[in-house]
């Protein structure tokens, strides 16, 4: 169960980063104005928070592993939000960032 509960925390935060800095971007670079950008701020915070929720006790090796579910979660966020579409090497870079994650947060120690 901590392995999932470890997982759904890193979509969550995903969400929350990713969602908050498209927020921020989309309220100054698209002109969409201080309530985006307000939303977007409000959304990093609460990632920050979610983060240490994480079962393992070690900041350095959760923001690790986060990073590769960032650059994933980036992806698809493009392309459900921006109709963007990721060539063969965005998808094998992010594919390689979700097995680091495996390796770092996962393998038995």
């Amino acid at each position: 169960m901590t392995v999932a509960k470890s997982i759904l925390l890193f979509g969550f935060a995903a969400l929350l980063e990713i969602g908050g800095a498209w927020l921020v971007w989309q309220g100054v670079r698209e002109h969409r104005g201080w309530i985006w950008i307000g939303l977007g701020v409000a959304a990093l915070g609460a990632y920050g928070f979610v983060a240490t929720l994480q079962p393992d006790a070690n900041f350095g090796r959760i923001l690790a592993a986060y990073g590769g579910v960032f650059v994933a979660g980036s992806l698809v966020w493009a392309m459900a939000m921006d109709g963007f579409r990721p060539d063969r090497w965005d998808i094998s870079g992010a594919l390689l960032c979700l097995i680091g994650v495996g390796v770092i947060m996962y393998a038995p120690r």
